[in-house]
Parts: C-alpha cells; sequence; structure tokens
C-alpha cells in the first residue's frame, strides 16, 4: 500500500459500517490529539473507480479531521475487494474499548459472510480452518459459541436488539427470542412496552419452543409476559394513607382485598385492549 494525501471531499464512509461514530468525550480526545500532533495512522482506502475513495479504516479519525475542518488527510490506498474490505474493516475496530453488543455482532456476521463468500480460510502456516467461524474465533482468541450467540442478535428487531446494547435486556434471554419470527419479535416488543418489562431466560425459552411448534401469537406472548417471575415475588404493603382514600375506616381487611381484586381485574383487561390497539398500530406501518 502507498500512502497519498487525499482530499477530505473525495473520501465516504463504508457503507454498513457496524461500527458508530459519535461525539463523546472520546471522540473529543482523538480531536485533540490530532490538532496537537496531526494523524499518526494514515487511513485505509480503496478507491472506487470514479476518483473518489471509500473508507476501509480510519472513519472516527475522518470524523474527527471534519470536525477540525481539515482539507487534506493521509492515507494508504489500497485495491481489494468488497471481502476483503470488510475483514480489514472489522478487524481493524473489534479491539476497541465499549463495543456495544450490536457493533460486535454485525461485525462478526459481516466478516463471516465474507470468509464463506471469498474461500480465503488460511491460517499462516498454510493450514486451512475447518470453516469462517473457526478462523473468527482464533484471530480474537474467543470461542466459536461465543461468535455464533453474537451472530444470532442480528436476527433481533432494532427496537429489541437496541435493548440489548441499552443493558435493558440480557443478551441470554435475547439470543432466545432470536430464533421466534420477527413478527412475533414486533408483538413482543408492544408486549414489553406495555407491561414495562423484560423477559426473563424462562420466558424466552418458553416463547421460542413454542414459536418452533407453531402455538405462539400475541395473546401467548401476553400471557407469558404476565406471569410473575420467581425473583418479584415481594410482599405488596398499601399504606395506609393510600387506603383510607378509597375505603371507610370500619372496612375489613377481607373486603378491601376483594375490591381491589376486582379493579385490578378492570385494570388488567383495560391494559390488554390497549396493547392489542397498539399491536393494530404498529402492524399498519
Amino acid at each position: 500500500m502507498i500512502i497519498q494525501k487525499i482530499e477530505m471531499s473525495k473520501l465516504y464512509p463504508y457503507e454498513g459500517n457496524p461500527f458508530r461514530v459519535t461525539d463523546d468525550d472520546q471522540m473529543e480526545m482523538l480531536v485533540d490529539s490530532i490538532k496537537a500532533k496531526g494523524i499518526i495512522e494514515p487511513l485505509i482506502v480503496r478507491p472506487d473507480g470514479s476518483g473518489e475513495y471509500e473508507i476501509i479504516s480510519g472513519h472516527r479519525r475522518f470524523h474527527a479531521c471534519k470536525k477540525l475542518g481539515l482539507k487534506m488527510i493521509p492515507c494508504y490506498v489500497s485495491e481489494m475487494s468488497r471481502e476483503d474490505a470488510i475483514v480489514v474493516l472489522v478487524d481493524s475496530n473489534l479491539y476497541r474499548d465499549g463495543l456495544l453488543p450490536s457493533e460486535k455482532a454485525f461485525a462478526f456476521r459481516m466478516k463471516n459472510e465474507a470468509l464463506y463468500h471469498s474461500g480465503k480460510r488460511f491460517r499462516h502456516d498454510g493450514e486451512r480452518f475447518e470453516n469462517s467461524i473457526t478462523q473468527i474465533a482464533n484471530t480474537v482468541k474467543d470461542s466459536e459459541r461465543t461468535i455464533q450467540r453474537y451472530i444470532r442478535l442480528t436476527y433481533l428487531i432494532p427496537e429489541l436488539l437496541k435493548m440489548v446494547d441499552e443493558k435493558r435486556m440480557a443478551i441470554t434471554p435475547a439470543i432466545e427470542i432470536s430464533y421466534i419470527p420477527q413478527e412475533l419479535q414486533k408483538e413482543l416488543l408492544v408486549t414489553i412496552e406495555s407491561e414495562q418489562a423484560v423477559p426473563s431466560l424462562s420466558q424466552a425459552q418458553r416463547m421460542r419452543k413454542l414459536s418452533g411448534e407453531g402455538k405462539l401469537d400475541a395473546d401467548m406472548i401476553l400471557e407469558i409476559m404476565c406471569e410473575r417471575k420467581s425473583n418479584q415475588r415481594e410482599a405488596l404493603k398499601v399504606p395506609p394513607e393510600i387506603l383510607g382514600k378509597y375505603f371507610r375506616a370500619d372496612a375489613t381487611p377481607k373486603f378491601m382485598a376483594e375490591v381491589i381484586d376486582k379493579a385490578l381485574a378492570l385494570y388488567a383487561e383495560n391494559q390488554r385492549m390497549k396493547a392489542k390497539a397498539k399491536r393494530k398500530d404498529y402492524g399498519a406501518r
């Protein structure tokens, strides 16, 4: 590869880059570093044949240079296939700190597909890897099972995957949900929002099993999600001042429990009707 200074206007990001470029504290540190020392490591780009260049490695540096208003930037220019470009893109970013689960998931999937289609599955000693997952695991020093689990996350609808990134949903139940058809994942999303709860591992496993048997639908999802989890069995204590708003002082605990039970039944039915209306609206989008 040769180093050239290329006009910023002739560079553009790789379409489908799984790694996010955000204006956070690390970006500000990078901007300050480039301002003080310049670009220490040139970008890696490939010519597209029209006089412009696709960025393969260095998207964050490119963004920092744009913020600084630079006109030229040093780049390694390399002719490479799309598959080779994906491998370089992924390998140059996978060791960054703080990667989101979604970033790793799509990066592993992209590299797996690129290696599979290129057929380049060889060790440095010339021996051939059994499959592309094995090669990726060897590169990142992680287990094949871990790689496969991350790739499964890419089969989640974006809204559920975002919950994993935000740590609102654990990776393990999310992997189980990834096996459910996306239409039913949308139904689950509506239920999560209406019930303000995410599925536990056992709930996710049940939904996956029922889905595989063709027995999972919106009503079953709601029924499963409305079940009380073992870690939620905390004794409910209603403060006297709240009870005093709705009951006379001589009301017995049994009478109050019966009234509360009926009121909650009406509330639950109202929530179900809202969830169904929201599903209908979601499906019409």
